[in-house]
């Protein structure tokens, strides 16, 4: 709920206090004595969701546009009338909970921090971010996660283009932009750093960490993160629900992939930056393109009836450069996704030829211990380049033609000419 206070202008009182009295709403009336051209203030309590049509009411019947007006917190209201209120509110309400024009802007304007602030929180988290990265810890990304002040710039740049607010866009673009840039910036510098002076073992294969890995061939379930956490950052918004763990979400989509180009660059491999500046480019569109989406059809338009065209125009352009910039982007997470497929297939296939083998009655006490592969390290194309087949074989045992079987078997089933390297491993049973 909430507590609203607004300034009345000189002959405007009676007409505001008969809207109020229409809805039913309960107020109190001061006068306003500070020689100026109001002449009271009245504040009155309300629902969440009663907020915008209230206040636009009072400014249909005169309330200027730039009468002093705030909206609190109220934390609790003993009146039956606004029991009744509310009550009429929550099943009249289309748009659930959410909060008034005017808050969402107020919201917006505040979750993006100072300069200073930014900057800052940004260069640590993903100084952090690289740190677990190399650490190929989990719970080291995750909590650099915590701290990056990435929501506020996305939800500004929506809010912005919803309300025509042009300012608040800007200033939200331009923060996304200085964060990304800040973020790679700040994670090449940090790997140079602890490559150089030997904090990690000399020699170090960053692509043998599973965390880095990960960023290296996002494919498209990287795409349903960033929506998802676009989703519910304008949700976080609209609801008035802390969006601390929103945040969260949005760094997840920004902050890991962000800090593997820098390793990328500092570990001079291509594949890995590239892949890694793709998905963070891809998220942060994605990003936009679901809180702009969400804020637009959940209701909210410009203030002034007359820009509502020009903010639905603005909208549509923004939403069509989003879209195609994802679509054309997407055709490299699309790429990765169909190797993937390709490549777990024939993997698949080739286990197959080996379990076929190894189960041949000319090969007894032969089992299958692992099967490894090698792969080449392309930017989209993933295919195994060599097999590695570990076998257990009773002690003294001799199968002169196993390799041979194999390696014909899984290029048959490969459809292509693999490298194969057997490896025994004796095994001695002792029942």
């Amino acid at each position: 709920m909430r507590l609203v206070q607004v300034t009345v202008p000189a002959g405007k009182r009676d007409a505001v206090l008969g809207v109020l009295d229409d809805e039913g709403i309960d107020y109190v009336v001061t006068d306003e004595t500070s020689g100026r051209e109001y002449t009271a203030v009245v504040h009155f309590p309300l629902p969440t969701e009663a907020v915008e049509e209230v206040l636009e009411s009072l400014r249909s019947v005169g309330l200027s546009e730039d009468a002093y007006t705030v909206v609190v917190d109220a934390e609790t209201v003993v009146s039956r009338r606004f029991e009744e209120l509310e009550a009429r509110y929550e099943v009249d309400a289309e748009n659930g909970d959410r909060i008034a024009r005017e808050e969402l802007v107020a919201r917006a304007e505040d979750l993006a921090p100072s300069r200073q602030t930014y900057v800052v929180m940004t260069v640590v988290s993903t100084v952090i971010a690289t740190a677990g990265l190399l650490l190929n810890s989990p719970a080291t990304v995750v909590g650099s996660m915590v701290i990056a002040p990435l929501l506020g710039p996305a939800m500004s740049a929506s809010v912005g283009t919803v309300v025509n607010d042009e300012d608040l866009f800007r200033r939200g673009v331009r923060l996304q932009l200085v964060g990304v840039a800040l973020a790679i910036l700040g994670s090449t510098a940090f790997a140079l750093f602890v490559k150089e002076t030997n904090v990690v073992p000399p020699g170090l294969d960053v692509l043998s960490l599973t965390e880095v890995r990960e960023r290296l061939r996002p494919d498209f379930l990287s795409l349903v993160v960033a929506l998802g956490a676009g989703v519910a950052g304008a949700f976080s918004l609209m609801t008035g629900v802390s969006a601390a763990l929103v945040g969260v979400a949005i760094a997840v989509a920004l902050i890991p992939p962000a800090a593997a180009v820098g390793i990328g660059v500092a570990w001079n491999i291509p594949t890995l930056a590239v892949g890694s500046s793709i998905l963070v480019a891809v998220n942060v569109l994605s990003i936009n393109l679901a809180a702009l989406v969400v804020l637009w059809y959940s209701g909210y338009r410009p203030e002034r009836f007359f820009r509502v065209g020009e903010a639905r125009s603005s909208l549509v352009k923004r939403v069509a450069v989003l879209a195609i910039a994802i679509a054309v982007l997407s055709a490299f997470l699309g790429g990765v996704t169909f190797a993937s497929f390709e490549s777990a297939s024939t993997e698949q296939a080739i286990n197959d030829a080996v379990d076929d083998v190894v189960a041949e009655d000319g090969y007894p006490g032969v089992t299958l211990l692992d099967t490894r592969f090698e792969y080449e390290r392309g930017l989209i194309v993933r295919q195994p380049q060599t097999v590695v087949v570990t076998l257990g074989v009773p002690p003294d045992a001799d199968y002169p033609d196993l390799p041979e079987q194999l390696n014909d078997r899984i290029d048959e089933r490969a459809g292509r000419d693999l490298a194969v390297e057997v490896r025994y491993v004796e095994v001695e049973r002792v029942d």
